[in-house]
């Protein structure tokens, strides 16, 4: 007899298989399917279906590998124009779509393919899915400047298609996406992914294409985390309430944005011009926003203000063009400007300020030292307030430009302002209306015209005037920084009617101060004839020779040789003539403090090098064996010297005494140490041979042809 089966238990075999399978889900699914069976199965055939199950590998085992996306790039080759347009045409036919006429004429026209084209511009071109696909064969191909997509009627499809090459291949550093309504969340996902991406793209023009709530959040989280961006066009994206909250927000973080633009988007003055506030606040990078055409109202002004006041390095220009702005957001204004340090270009053109406003503005504008362009066109001025801006003109001697034009100013306004222009040299540039107001008093037109020709007069005499500071200045810094070099030919030796000279004739024994090798000099500026007075008085070394044996009480100059003919590598003595070839190079530059310093090098031809050469009789003494130069005793380099040595004269006392009782200062006196070796011998001069006197130091030494280097600072 059958058991019906809804009333069947499970058999014992089911659940023994139960306990040995470690899957619990398996006896589930084992006993349903035999309770809900029409006739269960033997016992065999459950075991059977339960023996099959499903395994999954660990963890580690799922993911066998990764491959990074490959640089498109990398191993790209030369391509031709022939080529490109084939692979285009060939990518139409495959998707049977319209090929773009625009784009095939631009690409006939590309000459220079390795670098980046400056444009591509499809502007106006209707672009469908397919036809962006079909572009793949061109960005795959070729880079561009810029990519003009202005008005193409992108979908959400085509511009994800898009964004996404753009991505991948970097196609462009300037995007212009402006006037697609249609690209959907999914485009501005695309292009939130292709802004966190792309590393080359500096630029995104993206008015009148709406950023609504729900696509929002992806171009903020694109923004705050890392974006290349320095251009950002969103005027007339619908940008008030959410989406500028989160805009706002995420621009705090970035560093890289330096121009903003959001017209056009009817900001109004309280939360959204609050949340522009706190940007200001902590953002120091961005240096252009413009707001012209919102809804700021006194009120966000106030706000924005507070921003500006915390901006010390990085707000350049601010524009809020109609913006419902009054006198009372003046004062505001007022008590900011002395505050900013970084503001330059300030424009409230179009907001009905009122010559009140420009009297609050005009206190803060004077204590600003940064605004150097101010826009006030159609601002409701009249005469007494072009009064007012004609006092700011004349204390601010920093203004540029200033733009007047469609107010209401006459005879008076001008009269003020081209006072305060003779007063002002800074103004460059004052725009007013070309055609004269009407006056009750018609010769007040003629006056009009006259005063509008001596303003332009005026602000052309500034212009003038700029340009020669400008070039001073970089006559100045050329100066500066070029030094001045001069070759003077040497003079003969004899025209010496100089002072020096002159002096050495008549018997002056009094030379400039000797170099002394321990210490450096510290004089910076020393004239140059006192090198050329010890030049001269070297070079008549026979007259001063007879001065000194007309005057035996003052020790002779020529026993004192100066310590650079001591030195081994340079055996012509500082003093010795110059020859006639030789060439003098003086090179001076300005240093710090207003000091000159000049150095001075004679430099012989090579052929006076040689040793073997003798010295011209017209350049040295006479000094041979057979006739001795006439000399005064050595007495005064002697131990018992008891005469009077000249102060100016006295040499430096250096080192201990020499042996057998010499006193130091004959030291100075003895040739250089002669090298090792058999050739040095003949010409050394040795104390034991007691040939102290100049005489014997001349015989044994004889000066060779070498450089002279004379330093002087």
């Amino acid at each position: 007899m059958e058991i019906p089966p809804q009333e069947a238990p499970p058999g014992p075999g089911a659940d023994a298989d139960a306990d040995g399978d470690a899957d619990a889900d398996t006896e589930e699914a084992t006993a349903e399917a035999g309770s809900s069976s029409p006739a269960s199965p033997p016992a065999d055939g459950r075991l059977k279906a339960a023996a099959k199950r499903v395994t999954f590998p660990s963890d580690e085992d799922i993911v066998s590998g990764a491959v990074e996306p490959k640089d498109p790039w990398r191993h790209a080759q030369n391509v031709t124009v022939d080529e490109v347009i084939s692979a285009y045409r060939q990518a139409c036919q495959k998707l049977n779509c319209r090929q773009i006429p625009k784009l095939l004429r631009q690409l006939q026209e590309f000459t220079d393919l390795e670098h980046r084209i400056d444009c591509l511009d499809l502007k106006g071109e209707k672009l469908d899915y397919k036809a962006c696909e079909a572009l793949e064969e061109v960005f795959k191909r070729l880079q561009f400047k810029v990519v003009d997509l202005e008005q193409t009627s992108l979908d959400e499809d085509g511009a994800s298609a898009l964004f996404d090459m753009i991505e991948y291949y970097e196609s462009a550093t300037h995007l212009n996406i402006s006037f697609n309504k249609h690209i959907g969340t999914r485009g501005w996902q695309a292009a939130a992914h292709m802004m966190r991406k792309t590393s080359c793209l500096q630029y995104l023009d993206a008015r009148s294409t709406p950023l609504l709530d729900h696509s929002a959040p992806f171009v903020a989280r694109a923004l705050r985390i890392r974006s290349s961006l320095a251009v950002l066009h969103l005027e007339n994206a619908s940008l008030s309430g959410r989406p500028l909250v989160l805009l706002a927000t995420a621009l705090k973080m970035n560093l890289n944005l330096r121009e903003l633009y959001l017209a056009d988007n009817k900001l109004n003055g309280l939360q959204d011009s609050a949340h522009l506030g706190n940007l200001l606040k902590f953002n120091c990078s961005l240096q252009i926003l413009d707001l012209r055409n919102n809804h700021v109202l006194d009120s966000g002004l106030a706000y924005i203000c507070e921003g500006l006041k915390e901006q010390r390095k990085g707000l350049a220009t601010l524009v809020l063009w109609n913006n419902q702005l009054t006198h009372t957001g003046m004062a505001f204004l007022g008590m900011t400007l002395p505050h900013t340090q970084s503001l330059e270009t300030l424009n409230l053109g179009h907001n009905p300020i009122g010559n009140e406003g420009v009297r609050n503005l005009k206190n803060g504008l004077i204590g600003n030292r940064s605004v150097v362009r101010l826009g006030l066109a159609s601002t409701k001025l009249t005469c007494e307030g072009a009064v007012a801006v004609a006092e700011f003109i004349a204390e601010c001697p920093r203004l540029l430009r200033l733009d007047l034009r469609e107010n209401e100013i006459k005879t008076g306004g001008l009269m003020a302002l081209s006072l305060a222009l003779k007063v002002n040299h800074s103004l460059l540039r004052l725009d007013l209306d070309r055609e004269p107001k009407k006056e009750a008093v018609k010769s007040f037109i003629e006056t009009q015209k006259a005063l509008l020709t001596e303003i332009q007069n005026g602000c052309k005499r500034n212009f003038v005037l700029a340009r020669e500071r400008e070039e001073k200045e970089q006559q100045l810094q050329l100066s500066a920084s070029m030094p001045e070099i001069t070759i003077t030919q040497p003079q003969p030796l004899e025209e010496s009617g100089d002072p020096a000279s002159t002096g050495a004739h008549n018997g002056d024994t009094s030379p400039g101060p000797l170099p002394d090798s321990d210490s450096d000099s510290d004089s910076e500026v020393e004239e140059e004839e006192e090198e050329e007075e010890e030049e001269e008085e070297d070079d008549d070394g026979q007259r001063k020779e007879a001065s000194c044996d007309q005057s035996p009480s003052a020790p002779c100059p020529a026993l004192v040789p100066p310590t650079d003919s001591l030195s081994p590598e340079e055996t012509k003595p500082l003093g010795s003539p110059t020859s006639p070839t030789e060439q003098r190079i003086s090179v001076s530059s300005p240093g710090r403090g207003h000091k000159v310093f000049v150095v001075t090098r004679v430099e012989s031809p090579p052929e006076r090098a040689e040793p073997p050469s003798p010295p011209s009789s017209a350049s040295l003494p006479p000094l041979s064996p057979s006739s001795p130069p006439v000399l005064p005793p050595v007495q005064p380099f002697s131990a018992q010297d008891s005469g009077v040595p000249e102060p100016r004269l006295e040499p430096p006392q250096s080192g201990p005494a020499l042996p057998n009782g010499l006193k130091p200062e004959f030291a100075l006196a003895l040739p250089p140490e002669p090298p090792p070796g058999p050739e040095a011998k003949g010409g050394s001069c040795s104390l034991e041979h007691g040939r102290a006197g100049a005489g014997g130091a001349a015989e044994g030494c004889q000066p060779g042809g070498g450089t002279g280097h004379t330093v002087t600072l």
